[in-house]
């Protein structure tokens, strides 16, 4: 008898937690192969702490069920970034963790820089002889991730911002004088969250007029010109643009505004695009404008959850299981969209290797109108993520979430 061991990293989503649950109750499920379902606290870098939970005896079966529409990262979250030398003393330490608590199963849930966890681990376990079967989870709004029709969660944060994008518009339309809102969604190279701003249009010419990703550079006098133009036909403007809109020369709009600092992957901590462009606008136009970020709603509101997007979370972290008790390890969870209609989708697996330190931008072809819209196509293939809504359970007018203790 082995345990399994599973934990979260990176940014939380809608339903990274919905991903837990499928882990947990297939986990569960096996008894004949699997005896305890231990949790992370604080991923990779908690456990090295030591910090970590039985998942059978410490979670209740009303938290359980409650984990489908509890937002966030339930065990907590990390930013820890693995060595890249496999030599390195932090190795044979996790190694030496995981064989004292007997684990024969270990998965996490994360994005690209989640992946890159797995495959070092397996890496070191295939190296060192070890037989823990090591899996990835995927999770991240950003759909970035390669080799899968798309990421548990960006559903859900898709439906968010095209709910709040349509919402904003109906709000910008109250008055009749010309007016520019400008809305500043999550992501640093792939736009395909800021690309579900479309969803939010009802009809032709609707808002959201104009849509920036960071797949084709910005230009700011041109974007000027492209405000100007677009108020003369009509009064009310929302523009979607994404947080890592950047220029010719590869500089983060919100850099013109100030420096910015990077995170434990070096990753620079993008915020403020929007408010520069509303300080711009509002120099050289002199119209009304205002800018919203829609900031960590976007990636944690369960309101808005894509009933689809929760069961197929559910489903990837089921499937990781049964795949790992049958021997498979080093790989991540995907999704293989079947063509045509009715949508559909089933799980396999792809090579962690080929997924990790990549990225999944929006097709240039799906980019329309000299890089200020998004054709049919992001639509056709959005549209079913967002579908269905989840029933969440209340108490006292407030959602009753899970909380670990």
């Amino acid at each position: 008898m082995k345990n399994l061991i599973v934990g979260q990293s990176g940014g939380p989503t809608a339903v990274i937690n919905s991903s837990l649950f499928g882990v947990i109750k297939e986990g569960l499920q096996h008894k004949d192969k699997i005896d305890h379902v231990y949790g992370m606290i604080n991923g990779i870098e908690g456990f090295l702490k030591d910090h970590y939970m039985d998942l059978e005896t410490d979670v209740s079966q009303e938290a359980l069920q409650s984990l489908r529409i509890t937002p966030g990262a339930f065990l907590g979250s990390c930013r820890y970034k693995l060595p890249e030398d496999l030599e390195d003393p932090v190795y044979p330490e996790l190694f030496k963790k995981f064989k004292a608590l007997k684990i024969g199963y270990f998965f996490y849930i994360g994005g690209n820089d989640s992946m890159d966890t797995v495959s070092k681990l397996s890496r070191y376990a295939a190296k060192h002889k070890s037989t823990i079967r090591i899996l990835g989870i995927p999770k991240t709004i950003d759909n970035d991730l390669v080799h899968t029709d798309h990421t548990p969660g960006f559903g859900s944060a898709a439906k968010y911002v095209a709910s709040s994008v349509c919402e904003i518009g109906i709000d910008a339309s109250v008055y009749d004088t010309k007016s520019v809102t400008i809305v500043e969604i999550m992501g640093r190279h792939a736009g395909w969250l800021t690309a579900a701003g479309v969803l939010a249009r009802k009809f032709e010419e609707d808002n959201p007029v104009l849509i920036y990703l960071p797949e084709v550079s910005f230009d700011q006098n041109l974007f000027l010109e492209q405000i100007k133009k677009a108020l003369e036909k009509k009064n009310n403007l929302v523009v979607c643009i994404s947080e890592g809109i950047h220029d010719k020369d590869g500089k983060f709009i919100c850099e013109y505004a100030s420096e910015v600092g990077t995170d434990n992957f070096g990753h620079k901590m993008l915020t403020g695009s929007g408010k520069y462009l509303e300080n711009l606008v509002k120099e050289h136009l002199g119209v009304k404008v205002r800018s919203v970020e829609l900031n960590v709603n976007q990636r944690c509101s369960t309101f808005t959850q894509s009933l689809t997007d929760a069961r197929e979370a559910a489903t990837a972290g089921s499937y990781a299981v049964t795949a790992a008790l049958d021997g498979e390890t080093g790989k991540m969870i995907a999704f293989n969209r079947s063509a045509g209609t009715p949508y559909d989708i089933s799980c396999g697996l792809v090579d962690v290797n080929e997924v990790c330190n990549k990225e999944k931008t929006v097709p240039l072809e799906w980019i329309i109108n000299d890089g200020t819209d998004i054709s049919t196509d992001f639509i056709n293939y959005a549209l079913p993520l967002i579908q269905g809504n989840s029933a969440i359970p209340m108490k006292n007018g407030l959602p009753n979430y899970a909380y670990r203790k």
